[in-house]
């Protein structure tokens, strides 16, 4: 490893390159074209580089690492405080080669090409379920204009289409527009439906070759879909030190307001991964709603226990909170969810 340092500042079109010596001398600062970037990098000996956690950052992090360049990942929320005066590429990249050296700084680790092919058909999912949101609330909309309304529940959507369009007005009159625009509704719903599926058959196909996504599953209310997203996101669960850490990297632990020895503890902070803490939440969901008429465990126990002093919602996310404790725990240890263990601090 040389004694250089370099900071990347990427971009779509340009790249802003930023190289130090050991006497934090600047031995290079310009700006590259994507075709100029990796020609130049390959004539720098082997160097620590520092680039921000963003768009396309893992797949440029990989190449420069078969490149033999050790290459961190930082978030741009940490590295923003190293940035002097101005906003530019090369104030950014500067900043950057600043940020990599500091001895407390956190990095980010870099996904291989399968995880992120993971976390695409997981995104991919979000978004057609949101699309499916809109359709369904826009037809609820709609319909609600005329009169005609349906149960609460995207299961409910088809059994209202069949209201309208089979029924040919028997309960309602319904004019041949509506029911053309229905028609056209039901279609779209049913495709992204179909969509959906397939997508979420692809996730339990990889969550069978995974033996860590199969570990996650066998903790309660963490399923399949979120086991895979849990596995595809956490590269290196070692790279935390603790459940708390990993837990707090999700943003699902309490944010801190505290001074003068005064502890004063907020709503969650959100910091993390919106993805991830949405299905643990919706896990934690699932598992209070059972908890009542399920059977015993220690687990259940703890729930219980603080739902009696607690909200639900409040005691889901707390839930979620420890599910994601349990989860660092189940993928740092490499063994499958003890349940003697669950009621313990993680």
């Amino acid at each position: 490893m040389s004694n250089y340092t370099i900071g990347i500042d990427l971009a779509k079109r340009y790249i802003q390159v930023h190289v130090i010596d050991e006497h934090q001398e600047v031995q290079a600062a310009r700006k590259l074209r994507r075709s100029q970037f990796l020609p130049f990098l390959s004539k720098l000996p082997p160097s620590l580089i520092g680039m921000e956690s963003c768009s396309a950052a893992h797949h440029w992090a990989r190449e420069l690492t078969a490149m033999g360049h050790e290459v961190r990942l930082m978030n741009p929320m940490y590295v923003k405080p190293y940035v002097k005066r101005g906003k530019n590429d090369a104030v950014d990249a500067e900043a950057i080669c600043e940020a990599v050296t500091r001895p407390t700084m956190r990095f980010v680790s870099i996904k291989s090409v399968e995880q992120q092919s993971v976390l695409m058909v997981h995104r991919t999912r979000a978004m057609l379920i949101k699309q499916r949101t809109m359709l369904v609330n826009a037809v609820r909309g709609h319909l609600a204009e005329l009169g005609i309304i349906a149960p609460v529940g995207i299961e409910r959507i088809f059994e209202l289409f069949t209201r309208v369009l089979e029924r040919r007005g028997e309960e309602f009159d319904v004019p041949p527009l509506v029911r053309s625009i229905v028609r056209l509704y039901q279609r779209q719903i049913k495709a992204i439906n179909e969509e959906i599926i397939r997508l979420e058959k692809r996730l339990r196909k990889w969550h069978r070759k995974s033996e860590i996504s199969r570990r996650l599953a066998t903790i309660p209310g963490i399923g399949e879909i979120t086991a895979t997203a849990l596995a595809a996101t956490t590269p290196d669960p070692s790279h935390f030190k603790s459940g708390r850490a990993y837990s707090a990297w999700l943003g699902l632990t309490p944010k801190s307001n505290s001074s003068g020895g005064k502890e004063i503890n907020g709503r969650i902070t959100k910091a993390g991964d919106r993805h991830l803490r949405t299905l643990l939440v919706l896990g934690a969901t699932a598992v209070i709603r059972r908890v009542r008429s399920g059977q015993p465990t220690p687990l259940y126990g703890w729930v219980n226990r603080l739902l009696a002093r607690k909200p639900a919602r409040l005691a889901s996310v707390a839930l979620a909170n420890k599910m994601a404790r349990i989860a660092w725990a189940v993928m740092a240890g490499k063994h499958e969810y003890q349940p003697e263990r669950a009621a313990l601090a993680v």
